[in-house]
């Protein structure tokens, strides 16, 4: 996964670009967007720079160094196949972390991978490199015991912090670490990447400029449901009672599925609604005011509100729509 494999992320890339070239890398970065807009290719194209042994400013892709710091190993923990490459995540190290990660990547790891490592030289690199996974998952503890590290790491140590909700870090580690900006990726650029692997490219207006969302939801499984999913809220809506509405509401879904069904069926009504404006305008004005009740219904599901509680009140209010 050198640079060159990562698309649509010209503006990300050249800040690191810049930073090779000028031998000013940042001694911790916090590369920020959606999961699957090329974050993590980028955090391993810049370790095989950093760790590559021919110490150009850019990876030369061949050495040893350049190819190990890309291999995972395929036993557990899945790591790096360099020494000086390391990988942090929630629950990745179970054999070697006794601490329950089920909410977090803890403070043993963080002990452990990080702070029993950083004060020595690389084993055999220019350079150590820490890679953490969903930094947002870092719990409190796990967090606070990082920030002094985060803030003086040493000499050729650098963390590359990976986030999606970059809200959800505390404020010294936003404060200790330089963030990088990963853009949702254009409609048509997920649609190719979905025809060249053979996928329906259709699902690229709903896969919120995401390739691995955009992967998931082109699997026959999750089109099928989808599908059933705006049949049965269809068929809620126009049903005689509200029976129907509780029923649909009672059927059980996991907070992030639903945001995934409910974009979906955001999606197809503004795509019905476009398509009727000039042979229908009323259908088409119906159309709009349900997808901003659908819309309504995936920020109640950001605020956590119950999925049951969401759909009930959503179906209600289309059928009043």
């Amino acid at each position: 996964m050198p640079f060159s494999d990562i698309q649509g992320q010209e503006p990300a890339l050249q800040t690191l670009y810049r930073a090779l070239d000028t031998g000013h890398v940042h001694h911790a970065y916090r590369f920020e967007g959606p999961p699957g807009v090329g974050k993590e290719m980028a955090a391993f194209s810049l370790a095989q720079a950093l760790v590559c042994e021919r110490a150009g400013a850019r990876a030369c892709g061949e050495c040893s160094a350049c190819l190990r710091a890309l291999r995972i190993a395929d036993d557990e923990p899945r790591v790096p196949a360099h020494p000086d490459v390391v990988l942090l995540q929630r629950g990745l190290y179970k054999g070697r972390i006794s601490a329950n990660e089920a909410t977090g990547i803890s403070i043993e790891q963080v002990r452990r991978i990080v702070l029993e490592r950083v004060g020595y030289r690389p084993h055999e690199g220019r350079a150590l490199v820490f890679i953490v996974r969903d930094a947002e998952e870092l719990t409190v503890s796990a967090a606070n015991a990082l920030l002094k590290t985060l803030e003086e790491p040493g000499q050729n140590t650098h963390f590359i912090l990976l986030t999606s909700r970059p809200n959800r870090l505390l404020d010294t580690i936003r404060s200790r670490s330089l963030p990088v900006r990963f853009s949702p990726l254009p409609d048509a650029l997920v649609a190719t990447i979905l025809e060249s692997k053979g996928l329906n490219p259709e699902v690229a207006p709903i896969a919120q400029g995401s390739v691995a969302l955009a992967l998931e939801l082109a699997s026959e499984e999750a089109i099928k449901e989808r599908e059933d999913f705006v049949a049965a809220a269809e068929g809620a809506i126009v049903a005689r009672d509200l029976a129907a509405a509780i029923k649909f509401a009672e059927t059980r879904r996991e907070r992030d599925s639903l945001r995934g069904l409910l974009s979906f069926f955001a999606q197809s009504l503004a795509i019905t609604g476009r398509a009727r404006v000039q042979s229908a305008p009323a259908d088409a004005e119906r159309c709009a005011v349900r997808h901003h009740v659908v819309l309504e219904a995936m920020r109640d599901v950001e605020r956590n509100v119950s999925p049951a509680l969401v759909l009930e009140s959503m179906i209600v209010r289309l059928r009043q729509a």
